[in-house]
């Protein structure tokens, strides 16, 4: 089995990296990532889809993920706390970038997938639309008011 000219193995360590940054930042807690981060590669498994390319692999997977984690906190939202504490979560989202990684884990998911997405992942803002499914302004939108909530967060200090 192939993906984009990858083997399985190869795809999940070529992009397992993303996949549990994503899984981390979405629902905070490593329990929770560990099991949809098995059920993305689970589902890229079982797809039968002829990826075009390897970006084209990579949005999919992204896409797959954070519908997994969203699916998990519907599931799960009556018995989680959304709003838990995440100074006390360790997580580096890259070692050049760990300065910033506690505050995007307090902001809402919809800002931390955008500027996660665009920050960490390099995509462009038009990318990031097709892979979430929104408008190209509603995501510029997002992520200037993100930038201005890690501001503030940041105590001011400029991204």
């Amino acid at each position: 089995m192939r993906f984009a000219g990858l083997t399985y193995e190869q795809t999940v360590k070529k992009y397992s990296d993303t996949v549990t940054k994503i899984c981390i930042v979405r629902l905070q807690n490593w329990a929770d990532a560990e099991d949809c981060y098995q059920n993305t590669f689970v589902a890229l498994f079982q797809n039968s889809t002829q990826f075009e390319s390897e970006e084209h692999l990579k949005a999919w997977l992204i896409r797959v993920c954070i519908n997994e984690c969203n699916d998990y906190l519907k599931k799960y939202r009556k018995s989680l706390s959304l709003d838990r504490d995440v100074k006390d979560i360790a997580f580096t989202l890259d070692e050049d970038k760990s300065d910033l990684s506690w505050a995007l884990l307090q902001l809402k998911s919809k800002y931390r997938d955008i500027i996660y997405l665009h920050y960490y992942e390099g995509y462009k803002l038009e990318e990031i639309a097709d892979i979430l499914g929104l408008k190209l302004n509603t995501v510029k939108s997002l992520l200037k008011r993100g930038k201005d909530k890690l501001k503030f967060i940041c105590g001011g200090e400029v991204l």
